[in-house]
């Protein structure tokens, strides 16, 4: 006897004979469910796929994908344009916006458009993924997140999961929709978006349809003087030793025979005690000329010197130009073949606006007035000691400002049917990434600026003349300095097939392949690679690269109904990487419906991820740490003080042709209950284990154990760091573990109205990576490590209402706490939780009008404190935090069909 209440399992369980497309008596569509190639009635799989529907989407109020995928319970430590302010140019991949399943990083988290990849972002860096700016988000119309590794059927970097975009596929009318919104404090940060949807042409009537959206959207930016946050977090009182010693007038950096001279004539630069450090300013006996400029004895500048707070006039959100437009055709050839076409286009057009530009140059101490009694003023004019290095800020030639424009393009080609039974799909896929990166403003020739300071033309003490501002104009370098761009081509076909019948259904398998060339080239412009701009990073006169390698893949699905109730999923793909090697990927899978209303399911499976072309032939790139302690310097004086020994020290990061792959190991068990239609609940546990792991040793990690990576770090003839090597190797493991829960309530009807609720959480036991080869796994579980923290719980919460033509949505996401980066000399303190609230609500004026109106964070929730130093801005965490605040939008959209 059935249930006379059969649920959507029960259902789904007692159609699941994946053949019949032609025979079958029935008007369900068999569609293509993200983690299987074979084509299915809709319903629950062996593997945990999440959908996020464009009425969700709508809802929410978001427009890029990037913002939706930070709603994403399951992602950690995204890749967003926060992040992208927060590295201040000190680090690569500048507006890159990446989704993170897991925490598992970029590089494993495969994004896809309709089922097919797109080309990776083309800067060359330490994350190889998909932008998000370049998905057509107006064009969307669900996303599943596959929340189980997925390597079996779609390749080496689906190692975290998957997430497919996908656009609407046969759409006739047109939709015009138009957003508007606005910070309600200090009125930075505004939106403003338009979308054009069109369609024409009847698939089942006139055999084909065409369909396209055009989407643009503009944000202003956001600047640290409008947000009350900042002041509140009391940076300078509270993380004094995080800004910069890099000051307006100047602090000069001594020698130890200059400080000693000095300290010998009872030289006093804040105007109450004798020196006793190598940073000194004379401005600091009269305050420092705030208020970008502080005296803070506590701070990088110390006690003798001065400390600029960067942090009271920065960009925290950029201005920005995304455009994207999406087409998508398809039309009927008769005979049951059906050729499809799509075309993407995508540009986002960023300006990074950063401190004004800093240098530490040479003077004579006969240009430093404060110096000129002193002893050093009269010693030969070849003695090194007369020559003062003083770290300054050029205020005068305005603030860095970088325009990141990134261009993506995407055309696909092919047909599917039927043949002989055989459900078959076949595409070649071409995609390119485009990355230009423009220095705009404050980016200077350095040894014209170099020059001016010796001779005197501008001072790091004063301000400069007309022959010193027109110094500062013509050293000025404009244009594109880094230019980027990654080719991917591809040939991929599948086919499924019913092969027998079983107790439970249809045997069924699949079999498909896949042919790609990846092809990635960087270029610098001539003034970087002789390294003449002074902000920038130079690579050298060998920077130039360009790679390809080709990637080849076979692959085959089984599905066995072996019972009404119990279903084996089976899947195998090998896969190939020129250089790289290969290795097979298996996946196994296991659902069981004992009841209607109970799914329960469970998975095992293995993967690999090749190392990145950047991974195996980026040239040597320079970069920066964050501000920490050389230990070497602390213990060499005693009277050498955290502040003389803290820096940003240089970095020299190394690829490695001689990488091998990561490899991975992976398991959930879950259940899905349904005790009644629209009421389901879902719990999954997953365990990842990834072994040989593609990485660099943290700086921090390098300083901590110098007795086993002291060859990393090297040093000048004062023993002074010049440098530290960051070298990509395969070391050591990663561990992590957890649960997915969700639960949907809906057709909750009252007199007031039908409510629903939904919630997503993620809840992680386990997180922890060994830092090398031998070292004891650390744990970033609650716990910010080196570049962030995995929460224990996160989730987003929404409950809807429903009232004829009036809905409402009150949602909340929440993170919770962890214990903050551990710095040296400061007491271990815990980051409180983050937890924002949002309500939107529309009103369905007509069939073809729409009126929505909302608010995302509605109390105003600040970031909370933080004192971790690995970004470039302090005070909080801008990788997962909202800086913009209360922001209010409203949106219309008019449908004609």
């Amino acid at each position: 006897m059935h249930s006379p209440r059969p649920s959507r399992l029960a259902l789904a369980a007692a159609l699941l004979a994946l053949g019949a497309s032609a025979q079958a008596q029935t008007s369900l569509e068999r569609v293509q469910i993200t983690g299987t190639a074979i084509k299915r009635i809709e319903g629950e799989t062996a593997l945990p796929v999440q959908v996020i529907t464009r009425n969700e989407i709508d809802k929410a109020g978001v427009t890029t994908a990037a913002e939706l995928i930070a709603r994403i319970s399951a992602s950690a430590n995204n890749l967003t344009d926060g992040g992208s302010v927060a590295y201040g140019g000190f680090r690569d991949q500048m507006g890159f916006n990446a989704a993170n399943l897991r925490g598992l990083g970029v590089s494993s988290t495969l994004v896809l458009l309709n089922g097919r990849r797109m080309a990776n972002f083309a800067s060359p860096g330490d994350a190889a993924g998909v932008d998000l700016n370049s998905i057509p988000a107006a064009a969307i119309q669900r996303v599943e997140v596959l929340l189980d590794g997925a390597s079996s059927l779609y390749g080496s970097d689906a190692i975290g999961g998957v997430i497919n975009f996908i656009t609407r596929k046969d759409f006739s009318g047109i939709d015009l929709s138009a957003l508007a919104g606005n910070t309600t404090e200090g009125h930075g940060a505004t939106k403003r978006s338009a979308t054009l949807a069109g369609g024409f042409g009847d698939f089942g009537r006139d055999g084909f349809n065409v369909f396209g959206v055009l989407d643009i959207q503009k944000t202003t930016s956001l600047n640290a003087s409008k947000r009350q946050f900042i002041k509140d977090l009391d940076i300078p009182g509270r993380l004094p030793d995080l800004l910069s010693s890099y000051t307006f007038p100047g602090n000069m950096r001594l020698s130890s025979d200059q400080r000693d001279i000095l300290q010998s004539e009872g030289f006093k630069s804040n105007g109450k005690d004798v020196i006793d450090s190598r940073i000194v300013n004379p401005a600091a006996a009269t305050g420092c000329n705030p208020p970008a400029n502080l005296y803070l004895p506590d701070g990088i500048g110390g006690v003798d010197g001065c400390t600029f707070d960067y942090m009271r006039d920065l960009e925290l959100y950029p201005k920005s130009t995304k455009s994207s437009a999406f087409t998508r055709g398809i039309l009927n050839l008769g005979g049951g073949h059906q050729l499809f076409a799509e075309v993407s286009v995508a540009r986002a057009r960023t300006f990074y606006t950063g401190t004004p530009n800093r240098v530490a140059a040479d003077v004579d101490v006969a240009l430093v007035p404060a110096l000129k009694g002193s002893s050093l003023n009269t010693l030969d004019a070849d003695d090194e000691n007369r020559v003062i290095t003083v770290r300054t800020r050029l205020t005068e030639a305005g603030l860095r400002t970088s325009e990141l424009v990134s261009d993506t393009q995407r055309f696909v080609l092919g047909t599917q049917g039927v043949v002989a039974g055989w459900d078959y799909e076949w595409a070649y896929n071409h995609s390119t990434s485009k990355v230009s990166d423009r220095d705009y403003n404050g980016y200077l020739n350095e040894q014209m600026i170099l020059d001016g300071f010796a001779k005197g033309t501008i001072s790091p003490f004063k301000t400069s003349d007309a022959k010193g501002l027109a110094l500062y104009s013509a050293a000025q370098i404009r244009g594109e300095v880094r230019h980027a761009t990654g080719n991917m081509d591809s040939l991929d076909f599948k086919a499924s097939k019913p092969l027998m019948s079983l107790a439970g259904g249809d045997l069924a398998v699949a079999l498909g392949g896949e042919f790609r060339r990846e092809k990635q080239n960087y270029h610098q412009s001539d003034a970087l690679k002789q390294d003449l701009i002074l902000g920038e990073t130079s690579q050298g006169p060998d920077s130039d690269f360009g790679k390809s390698r080709q990637v080849s893949a076979v692959f085959g699905e089984l599905s066995a109904p072996i019972t009404k109730q119990l279903e084996l999923q089976a899947a195998l793909r090998y896969e190939h990487y020129q250089v790289s090697g290969g290795a097979a990927s298996p996946k196994l899978g296991l659902k069981y419906v004992p009841m209607p209303e109970l799914l329960l399911r469970a998975s095992v499976g293995k993967g690999f991820r090749a190392p990145s072309l950047s991974d195996l032939y980026r040239p040597v790139t320079t970069g920066s740490s964050a501000t920490l302690v050389d230990p070497v310097c602390l213990a060499a004086d005693p009277s050498n003080t955290v502040t003389d020994c803290s820096d940003i020290w240089s970095t020299f990061n190394y690829s490695n042709a001689k990488l091998k792959p990561e490899k991975s190991r992976q398991f959930s068990l879950g259940l899905v209950f349904e005790p009644k239609p629209g009421v389901s609940f879902n719990a999954d546990y997953w365990n990842i284990e990834k072994t040989n792991l593609i990485s660099t040793l943290g700086v921090d990690v390098i300083l901590g154990n110098l007795a086993k990576y002291g060859s990393l770090v090297h040093r000048d003839e004062d023993d002074a760091i010049d440098h530290i090597d960051l070298v990509k190797e395969n070391r050591g493991k990663q561990r992590i573990s957890g649960l997915d829960l969700g639960l949907k309530l809906g057709g909750l009807k009252t007199g007031f109205g039908e409510f629903g609720l939904r919630l997503n959480g993620t809840l992680t036991l386990k997180s922890q990576q060994q830092t090398g080869n031998g070292d004891p796994f650390v744990s970033n579980l609650g716990v910010f490590i080196n570049d962030g923290a995995v929460q224990r719980w996160r989730h987003t919460l929404a409950l809807d209402w429903e009232r004829g033509p009036f809905s409402a949505t009150l949602s909340n996401s929440y993170l919770q706490g962890y214990d903050d980066q551990h710095i040296i000399g400061k007491p271990d303190r815990k980051v409180g939780a983050y937890s924002l609230w949002n309500l939107s609500a529309a009103w369905e004026a007509t069939k073809a009008l729409t009126l929505r109106a909302g608010v995302q964070n509605l109390a105003n929730t600040a970031p909370p404190f933080s004192q971790q130093a690995w970004f470039f801005i302090s005070g909080y965490d801008p990788s997962y935090t909202d800086a913009r605040g209360r922001f209010a939008y409203a949106s219309v959209k008019y449908t004609l069909r």
